[in-house]
């Protein structure tokens, strides 16, 4: 066997070794000599061939009998239409049972508010209330309609002509949401392809236009100049047709999720230096900055025109509705055919764009309320400058009052337990709501949760001074451990 095995092998070496030396193996190839290989690599690639040309191997066709296909529905399982719920998610906020101002009602008991932004107090105004019934039986409730398909209203173009005369700008645009008009603006303008270099603290709303803008973006530290200057001059440096590109620059006045105040006047002189356009979100700054409450272009002293885009929701100072974006008449006009969220959203109901008419008359007429506003943000600021265990993080003219830990836990999950149940017990013992910066999972912020506090012109002293040393007392008592790490 062994023998029949071996005379086999020694046959087959002798076959391949003729064939090798075969003179078909052989030739020269302008003076130079081609061996037995050739003939190995054309072999080769006749089998290659031969191998793709054949039909690949099927089992073969037959109906699934009907116990198979029983097992088969059993075994699939569909996949979740949405991410598992965790117990985070199963938490449920308290619920208003009156309106939304300085003082309100939550579970039969009267609590001192501080989880709206009513900035101005004009929740439940007479005015307001007077235009609004007014703005209902002219109007009814909604318009049925875009803008661009017969649900424009007198009241919206009055209400854009209001808003522009109020910033002394030339034009404006009404949007029926508030976040649809960041979700919007952005898009509108910031193409793929387009550089957008953005605060690493801008709230959902903004980074939702980044994501739909399909855009380059580049993000600079917190309110950091440094940063900033570094980032725009790392891009010009890079990108060397940068001039060629659309380049921006998107910040919020009043940082949502850390009450800091943009340095404008230090962004327009790198904005011009590098070239940028900025985009300015005015949500929580509007009817609060400045000394007739125009914004921070003018709390900085900076002249409006030289801002590209300024956006705002009117959800906050003015106690309404929507959304507006105010620039120049190319800006404005350029989105009335292009911004998805203006051509394809039915138009602001009437009656709100006639609130917010009536709210900046009142606040025109009233400067004085801005003015007791920052004293109302003073006296919280003071009261709680010896808080233990948390520190005041804002902005000290920020309408927005955001408390952080001074000792972090390590664990984002563990520091919202901790300020969670501060704000638990702040409500049930001291009849404080005050509410915690929890984000969703699409919120990609990286800056650290916290407290957060909106001040309103309609609190009291009083109001404020329960305030402080009720979470005074609240945080000594959950922090205690915390404290003496």
């Amino acid at each position: 066997m062994e023998s029949s095995a071996l005379n086999l092998v020694n046959a087959t070496l002798n076959w391949v070794t003729f064939a090798l030396n075969a003179p078909s193996a052989r030739a020269v190839v302008f003076g130079v000599h081609i061996g037995g290989h050739l003939f190995v690599e054309v072999l080769l690639l006749v089998v290659i061939v031969f191998l793709l040309s054949q039909k690949s191997y099927k089992h073969p066709k037959r109906p699934l009998t009907k116990k198979e296909i029983d097992e088969l529905c059993d075994e699939w399982v569909p996949e979740s239409l949405i991410p598992p719920i965790t117990e985070e998610m199963q938490s449920e906020p308290p619920v208003l049972e009156s309106a939304a101002g300085p003082h309100t009602i939550i579970n039969g008991k009267e609590v001192v508010n501080f989880a709206s932004a009513n900035y101005l107090g004009f929740i439940g105004h007479e005015k307001l209330l007077e235009s609004c019934t007014s703005a209902l039986e002219k109007y009814g409730v909604g318009s049925c309609g875009p803008r661009g398909f017969y649900g424009t209203i007198d009241v919206h173009l009055d209400c854009e002509a209001r808003i522009a005369k109020f910033l002394g700008t030339p034009d404006s645009i009404l949007y029926s949401y508030g976040l649809s008009t960041m979700f919007s603006a952005i898009p509108c303008f910031c193409k793929k392809g387009d550089i957008i270099v953005v605060d690493e603290g801008v709230h959902w709303g903004i980074q939702n236009g980044l994501y739909l803008s399909r855009s380059t973006i580049v993000y600079f530290k917190h309110n950091d100049m440094d940063s900033l200057e570094k980032t725009l001059e790392k891009i010009n440096v890079k990108n060397q047709q940068a001039e060629k590109v659309r380049r921006y620059i998107v910040v919020e006045a009043v940082y949502q999720n850390s009450g800091q105040i943009s340095p404008l006047d230090k962004i327009i002189r790198l904005k011009e230096k590098y070239r940028f356009r900025v985009l300015l979100d005015e949500s929580n700054s509007f009817g609060v900055l400045g000394s007739s409450g125009r914004g921070l272009t003018e709390y900085c002293g900076v002249p409006i025109e030289k801002i590209d885009i300024i956006t705002a929701a009117m959800g906050h100072a003015l106690a309404t509705e929507g959304g507006f974006c105010t620039g120049s008449a190319r800006v404005i006009n350029h989105q009335r055919l292009s911004s998805s969220g203006y051509v394809f959203s039915a138009s602001l109901p009437p009656y709100l764009a006639s609130a917010a008419i009536t709210a900046i008359d009142v606040l025109e007429q009233n400067p004085h309320l801005t003015s007791k506003l920052k004293e109302n943000v003073a006296i919280l600021w003071k009261g709680l400058s010896d808080l233990q265990g948390l520190s005041v993080a804002s902005n000290p003219e920020s309408p927005i009052v955001f408390l952080r830990l001074e000792k972090s836990t390590g664990s984002v999950k563990s520091d919202l337990q901790f300020l969670e149940d501060i704000a638990d017990r702040a409500l049930k013992e001291e009849s404080i709501f005050v509410v915690v910066s929890k984000r969703s999972t699409l919120d990609k912020c990286p800056l650290p949760v916290g407290l957060r506090l909106f001040v309103s012109a309609a609190h009291s002293e009083c109001d404020l001074l329960k305030a402080s040393s009720s979470l005074k007392r609240v945080a000594a008592a959950v922090l205690s451990d915390l404290i003496h790490r």
